[in-house]
């Protein structure tokens, strides 16, 4: 768990935890560059559409949670 903590792309995951996290990744970094190639890639992987769902939306619920925390200081001190 250390390792994937530290850095998943170096982490002994499986090929399908891979992509799943490179689309987690970009989805954070930037949700607009999201495209239908991504969606393949995951289905590739073996990811079914309720899946894709369910890993934008966990995915999404943190970013968005974390924001709010972050804004409202959350965990911060003084």
């Amino acid at each position: 768990m250390a390792a994937l903590k530290a850095d998943y792309t170096r982490a002994p995951i499986t090929p399908a935890e891979r992509v799943m996290l490179e689309y987690v990744v970009k989805l954070t970094r930037d949700a607009t560059q999201i495209g239908r190639d991504d969606h393949e890639r995951l289905r590739a992987a073996g990811f079914d559409d309720r899946a894709i769902l369910q890993i934008t939306l966990i995915a999404a619920w943190f970013n968005y949670i974390n924001r709010v925390a972050d804004a409202l200081g959350v965990g911060r001190q003084g």
